[in-house]
């Protein structure tokens, strides 16, 4: 099966084409697709050298994917000035403050209160 026609066994992709094209969905492959990042709270789904096809069809708009995804647990970012603020209000070392700010996911008022305790 080639990669463009994501067709089932045994149809020809051309005629498949042609069938999806009259009942309104035109499917088209986006070329140079270098990377393509499904990001969630939790973690980044990453596929490098993928695959990408736009499908429209009434109404609908959708992308298809084909690669090899890896996935990757997203590093919540910090700044530092939240890290001084938390510091700051416990008494807590800068080290401290991150590994609260962390633990808590960025919620200043959490971290302050696990640290104050």
């Amino acid at each position: 099966m080639s990669k463009k026609s994501g067709a089932m066994r045994g149809v020809n992709p051309k005629a498949m084409n042609k069938m999806m094209k009259q009942m309104g969905i035109n499917s088209d492959e986006i070329d140079n697709v270098e990377q393509v990042i499904i990001r969630t709270q939790d973690t980044d789904i990453i596929f490098d050298d993928a695959n990408v096809t736009k499908v429209e069809a009434p109404g609908m708009l959708t992308y298809q994917i084909i690669g090899n995804p890896r996935e990757v647990p997203r590093e919540i970012q910090i700044s530092q000035e939240d890290i001084t603020l938390v510091a700051e209000q416990t008494g807590k070392s800068q080290d401290e403050a991150r590994a609260a700010l962390k633990e808590t996911g960025g919620d200043l008022a959490e971290a302050i209160l696990k640290l104050g305790s």
